[in-house]
């Protein structure tokens, strides 16, 4: 019997994938986005964090994305 390894893969990527200022910044310090600047703000992680519980129920609960092992 294999475990469902699909929510822990989908949940660490989009984590690595949403760090804010790591890809992008939403909504950045001049701009309204800007890209690979290393920088964060309090506004950016909500939003950031807003983005990734969008995409982690969309991927998880509406798609139902699954990796099985074993």
């Amino acid at each position: 019997m294999g475990a469902d390894w699909g929510p822990v893969v989908v949940a660490v990527v989009l984590f690595v994938l949403l760090t804010p200022g790591l890809m992008f910044q939403i909504p950045a310090t001049r701009r309204v986005a800007e890209f690979g600047n290393m920088q964060t703000s309090l506004p950016s992680i909500a939003v950031h964090t807003i983005i990734y519980f969008g995409l982690l129920t969309i991927l998880l609960v509406a798609i139902g994305v699954h990796i099985s092992t074993g």
